[in-house]
């Protein structure tokens, strides 16, 4: 995994208080305390929610001030941590997920993280519910207009640069900038202002693995106090504000979600995957007499034609009803394909798109008919109502690979091309709850989102086994 956010801050000699040990509360008052934190949840009336790295680390990204945080092994001397996955792959943890449930029963009112991995967003929390206080590695803004741009590749740069990409907006066109702060970065009142706006009318301020060392984020949960809420702190280390709060649970943060979640009886959702591709195909005008016809194929990202597709490994192009054409590997981004073949031929070009490291299935493949003479129409089925689709086949069938077209447009200068823009299902993951004593759950293997058995905290994570894809 990537771990570029770490390695582009800039340099600073005191970050902190690092390798604290990690402390668990005995079993039985694990149990109390989780009963305690369900209640006080169930009687909330504005729950805000504070997440740190230690929610992320059931996804296979490292924290900073753990026994083996990224800061941790940086002061030993051990360089950067490795990770068990590509960055731009991890999967929301069962905390994420549980939140997603709360949010959308009515609960939770607000999330404020101060991590930049983008999981809060993949799960599903809604942008508007949520504060990015020291932004998203994945996300872009335009400084002019203030578009921002989810991408499902890593932003190359931190602290607000410039970026090699520009607003869409046909009446902007500006610049773009990344989202993250460098350790000097004063945070941004679009994130800062509604983070404390809910800290103050919270009556429960949740504090999720984090050590609230961070200033001025970790004074936020303070806000709540003087309405009279009260602060809860999940987390292995002590934390400075571990005196102000009203409970303070040293345990897996998942483990302690998952009881809550039980105890409150209620469900955690499963969490699909969905990415974009672009695939267009054009062809060179020429005189209508001619037999055979140019055509150039493109399998592209969304985000523009020089922003990468990080979850294609490859793109092998067939012709199973054309055993004169010969199949093509792509193996170099961006995939491009030149063929000459006759004009009045139509013929289906299958294109497999192998999938890399992190996704949930190793391939899918898509039928793409092609006929020169033909008319294309041009439609827009919604990115939304598509991608809830896939969503839902994905969760019933257990597995993924599935795929569907959202829109497809056709241009008829400077050359024809007609492009079709299609989701995928890369991944879908359920969550088993366990309630299970500290020592059991801390060896117990869950299942990344490769479907590979691994030892971490937090939660046990069922890949379904792939089948062959489909398309509606």
């Amino acid at each position: 995994m990537s771990l570029g956010y770490a390695e582009k801050l800039s340099y600073k000699e005191d970050v902190g208080t690092v390798g604290m040990s990690e402390h668990f509360d005995p079993p039985n008052v694990l149990q109390e305390k989780i009963e305690e934190l369900a209640m006080m949840i169930k009687k909330s009336k504005h729950l805000v929610v504070f997440t740190g790295a230690g929610i992320s680390t059931s996804c296979g990204i490292p924290d900073f001030r753990g026994p083996k945080g990224v800061w941790t092994l940086q002061r030993e001397g051990k360089g950067v941590p490795e990770a068990t996955l590509p960055y731009h792959r991890a999967v929301p943890s069962l905390t994420h997920m549980a939140l997603v449930e709360l949010e959308k029963a009515g609960i939770l009112k607000f999330v404020i993280s101060q991590n930049v991995d983008s999981l809060h967003l993949r799960s599903g929390i809604p942008r508007e519910k949520l504060s990015e206080l020291h932004g998203n590695s994945f996300r872009e803004l335009c400084p002019s207009c203030g578009v921002e741009y989810l991408r499902d590749f890593e932003v190359e740069t931190i602290g607000m640069k410039e970026t090699s990409r520009r607003c869409s907006d046909e009446k902007c066109g500006a610049k773009l900038k990344d989202t993250v702060l460098d350790w000097e970065d004063a945070l941004p009142p679009k994130e800062m202002n509604p983070a404390e706006k809910h800290c103050r009318m919270a009556d429960v301020v949740l504090c999720l693995g984090t050590s609230l060392q961070i200033t001025p984020a970790c004074n936020l949960p303070l806000k709540s106090l003087r309405g009279g809420g009260r602060i809860v702190i999940v987390n292995l280390q002590q934390t400075p504000k571990d005196k102000k709060a009203s409970l303070v649970i040293h345990g897996f943060v998942d483990q302690v979600i998952a009881g809550v979640m039980h105890f409150l009886n209620l469900h955690i959702p499963p969490y699909v995957r969905i990415d974009l591709v672009q695939i267009s195909l054009s062809q060179i005008p020429r005189s209508m007499g001619n037999k055979y016809i140019k055509w150039s194929l493109r399998i592209s990202s969304t985000h523009g034609q020089k922003a990468p597709l990080p979850f294609l490994k490859s793109v092998e192009v067939s012709f199973p009803e054309r055993p004169d054409l010969k199949t093509a590997i792509l193996h170099k981004q961006p995939f491009h394909l030149k063929r000459e073949t006759v004009r009045t031929r139509p013929f289906i070009l299958v294109l497999t798109l192998n999938f890399g490291d992190g996704c949930g299935s190793p391939c899918t493949r898509i039928e793409f008919p092609v006929d020169f003479e033909g008319s294309t129409d041009n439609f827009d089925h919604g990115k939304d109502a598509v991608s809830q689709k896939l969503r839902d086949i994905a969760i019933q069938e257990l597995y993924c690979g599935q795929y569907a077209a959202i829109e497809r447009k056709t241009m008829l200068t400077p050359r024809s091309e007609v492009t079709t823009v299609y989701a995928l299902a890369t991944n879908v993951v359920r969550y088993n709850c366990i309630l299970a004593a500290p020592k059991a759950f801390e060896s117990f293997p869950r299942c990344d989102g490769n479907g590979v058995k691994r030892h971490n905290e937090g939660m046990n994570v069922m890949e379904a086994s792939p089948k062959r894809p489909k398309g509606f």
